[in-house]
């Protein structure tokens, strides 16, 4: 632990090009935002806005709270008159144009995770800084439209028992956590690196029977544990918190799987590529780890509309690629010995 504040840690990044300081002045504004929406998280259910539902959903379909607008609004604000073209949520269906002849843009999830703000569970801001397109006629969503690993900086603020901002400037992937004493974030966890292997997975088990057969399978061996083609034991975990789970993964490893499935609406997976996965994966391949489709790396999409969604999992990465495996050809698995091949404790 360095014990350097963000504020040293942006002063040292934006000695670089004057492109890194135009990120380092746009990080510094989502933090401004972000302390603020923490001390409405932290009102609880005594906040005039915590419970208050707007009774409509937003663009992508999901039900809207008053805190997830609020939140919108308040990172919206602080952006004004950043180096930021443009701005993209997941609450507004098309992006804001601020400043067209600024150099960047701002995707963001304003609140990750608001489905479970009644439960005092660890949720979170998810953002995204990339280039902003440019010339005279176009539209400020194409700036989103590029595939992740044309990503400048990405991260997420964790509000929970500590908030901690995630930051990846590209090179390496650090933990920052807000000390009440100095006002300010301090470097807790300095270039992180997520284990190679893991023997933890956090998946949601209640919808084993609508998922491909794949991922049952792969389920299916970790279950089996010592006595399985794995041979060792498993824990399974499982927050429902994008934000927790991905910082859980990033202090002590693990695999975090959210696969397409056969449900209505989730035929293309559930999580957003623009403002969800393509942050995440950049965070987590900046710390060692993987992040795909269940095959396809995350970072190599090339979004199709500004709410596409797409499966997705990430975490250590030997694990992350043995999920791939097992779409493409489980039998090439050297330990799925043919004694494992009879159907797992949960496959009908």
């Amino acid at each position: 632990m360095s014990g350097a504040t963000l504020e040293a840690y942006l002063a040292s990044f934006a000695r670089g090009e004057d492109i890194a300081r135009d990120v380092a002045t746009v990080v510094q504004r989502l933090v401004m935002a972000a302390l603020e929406v923490r001390k409405l998280v932290n009102q609880g259910a005594l906040g005039p806005a915590f419970n208050a539902a707007r009774g409509s959903s937003n663009t992508d379909g999901d039900f809207q709270k008053e805190m997830d607008v609020l939140c919108d609004d308040l990172f919206l604000s602080c952006l004004q008159g950043a180096p930021v073209a443009c701005y993209a949520s997941e609450e507004l269906e098309n992006p804001v144009l601020l400043d067209p002849n600024a150099r960047l843009a701002v995707a963001i999830d304003p609140l990750d995770g608001s489905s479970n703000i009644d439960n005092n569970v660890s949720i979170g801001t998810i953002f995204s800084v990339l280039p902003a397109a440019k010339g005279p006629d176009v539209d400020p969503s194409q700036s989103f439209l590029q595939p992740g690993n044309r990503q400048l900086a990405a991260g997420f603020f964790l509000y929970g028992p500590q908030t901690a901002l995630v930051l990846s400037l590209g090179k390496g992937t650090e933990i920052f956590i807000f000390s009440s004493r100095l006002g300010c974030f301090v470097e807790a966890y300095k270039s992180i690196s997520i284990p190679e292997r893991t023997s933890e997975f956090a998946i949601n088990m209640a919808n084993y029977r609508h998922w491909e057969e794949a991922i049952r399978l792969y389920v299916d061996d970790c279950l089996a544990g010592s006595e399985g083609p794995r041979e060792r034991e498993f824990n399974m975990r499982w927050i429902a918190s994008l934000v927790a789970d991905a910082y859980r993964i990033l202090v002590r490893g693990g695999i975090f799987l959210y696969p397409a499935d056969g449900r209505k609406g989730y035929s293309q997976g559930r999580l957003r590529l623009v403002y969800e996965a393509n942050p995440i994966a950049f965070i987590i391949e900046n710390a060692g780890g993987s992040a795909t489709t269940c095959v396809t790396r995350i970072l190599d999409l090339i979004p199709e509309n500004l709410h596409q969604r797409v499966p997705l999992a990430f975490g250590s990465r030997r694990e992350v690629a043995r999920v791939a495996r097992y779409h493409v050809d489980p039998n090439m698995i050297g330990e799925r010995a043919p004694l494992f091949g009879k159907r797992g404790l949960f496959r009908a």
